[in-house]
């Protein structure tokens, strides 16, 4: 197992750069842009909680905030 950490690996930009060389721009673009589209589905979100579920958890309760979130994209 050390053996193969000790591997050195190739720079961010050098995979990139290899990765559009083998399968184009558009290609590479779409497929990060659906790993992060993924991710953000993946990650779990205590926000929407109330209060009660929060503390069934063992959160501490959440701010009330005032107005429209404009940040939030899934409540549109």
């Amino acid at each position: 197992m050390r053996e193969a950490q000790s591997l050195v690996a190739d720079t961010l930009a050098a995979t990139v750069d290899e990765l559009c060389l083998k399968f184009g721009v558009r290609k590479t673009a779409f497929a990060l842009f659906l790993a992060v589209w993924r991710h953000q589905q993946t990650v779990n979100h205590t926000s929407q909680l109330s209060n009660r579920m929060r503390q069934d958890i063992g959160l501490p309760d959440g701010e009330e905030t005032s107005g429209f979130p404009v940040w939030n994209f899934r409540a549109w």
